[in-house]
């Protein structure tokens, strides 16, 4: 797609359409097909994205008139925020754009998650996230580190922000970075390893960025990372349970998600590198005692993460294997088994020093 700003996009859905009826044609739209089928693994980008399949939704088309009218809402609502200049949830929009028809029974959506669907409809269609469509994902996640942004005209400081850290939005878009003084990102799984490192001022000793996801990384989370690797070269190390659920969340902040495989060039991070937890710390650290025993489904997910793509690197295919054999996982939480301070003052500089990364 040309180089548009989001409001152009809008606009030209928009012109497009009036053309066709211009031509007398049946108005409608262009979506790529989002399903398992259209996603593809882009080896030379690192990252999932769709393919070429396309499906055009028609307005004379008992099946598609009723998303057809959903999806000209949802960018006439888009276009309206943009115009205005301000923000809002998906559950906003929802209720913004519920109503019944006139004259009629209908009403526009029955339930959220039709205008969620239509919103990435809107999406895929016009190439973009809806965070530069001002509707913001939900807040999770926390960030510190010696950085200078400005949010909104405010400039905040996310080392002077207590024990709390910087809350990060849902959407991230508009923050700029005013001042950088960091090595490296560390994303880390859990609230408590984010608070003990945190307390332990583990960014200031050790010169990095510390962002905390709680759990799976939400979208301003991804951003953020994407953007702050992207725009300032930050090097990208995630720090995770040494589980199948750990490592899935390291490599949706890599390489992306299937559901989402439409944005990941706008949130993947392909040069992001796995930390650790590894099945092999359990042993290499003295933490057999802190082992939790793999239940069926763990191993189950643990044979289906093998089989992807971007997993299959021997290092991967050696941890896996071996949490298979050995039937083990273990949580961050384990290195505390050695001392509270262990995997502030020894576990995780010593996997940065000697750079025992996994791909």
């Amino acid at each position: 797609m040309e180089k548009l700003d989001p409001k152009q996009r809008l606009e030209r859905l928009g012109e497009d359409l009036i053309r066709l009826i211009q031509e007398g044609q049946n108005p409608h739209i262009r979506i790529p097909v989002r399903g398992s089928s259209n996603v593809i693994w882009d080896q030379s980008a690192g990252l999932l994205h769709l393919g070429d399949k396309m499906s055009k939704r028609y307005f004379i088309n008992v099946a598609h008139a009723r998303k057809f009218m959903q999806t000209l809402l949802v960018a006439s609502f888009a276009k309206q925020l943009l115009d205005e200049g301000i923000h809002t949830s998906l559950r906003e929009a929802y209720y913004s754009l519920k109503r019944t028809l006139p004259n009629s029974k209908e009403n526009t959506f029955e339930e959220q998650s039709e205008s969620d669907a239509a919103f990435v409809d809107l999406e895929v269609t016009i190439d973009l996230i809806r965070d530069q469509l001002h509707i913001n994902a939900d807040r999770r996640g926390t960030a510190a580190g010696n950085v200078i942004i400005e949010d909104r005209g405010d400039e905040i400081d996310w080392s002077r922000l207590g024990s709390g850290g910087w809350s990060i939005p849902g959407n991230v878009e508009d923050i700029k970075f005013k001042e950088i003084d960091a090595d490296y990102i560390l994303v880390v799984e859990k609230n408590a390893t984010f608070d003990r490192l945190h307390e332990d001022k583990f960014w200031k000793k050790h010169n990095c960025i510390l962002i905390g996801t709680q759990g799976q990384a939400a979208r301003g989370i991804r951003r953020l990372i994407h953007r702050l690797n992207r725009e300032k070269g930050m090097p990208v190390y995630v720090f995770t349970d040494s589980d199948p659920y750990g490592w899935y969340i390291y490599s949706v902040i890599k390489i992306g998600s299937m559901n989402l495989a439409h944005a990941s060039a706008k949130l993947g991070t392909p040069q992001a590198k796995f930390l650790g937890l590894t099945v092999s710390d359990i042993y290499n650290y003295g933490l057999e005692d802190a082992i939790i025993r793999a239940k069926d489904v763990d191993l189950k997910r643990a044979k289906e993460i093998m089989k992807y793509p971007w997993f299959q690197h021997k290092e991967w295919e050696k941890e896996i294997k071996l949490m298979l054999k050995n039937k083990v996982k273990a949580e961050q939480e384990a290195l505390a088994k050695r001392h509270l301070r262990f995997v502030s003052e020894t576990y995780l500089p010593e996997k940065i020093e000697n750079r025992s990364f996994l791909p």
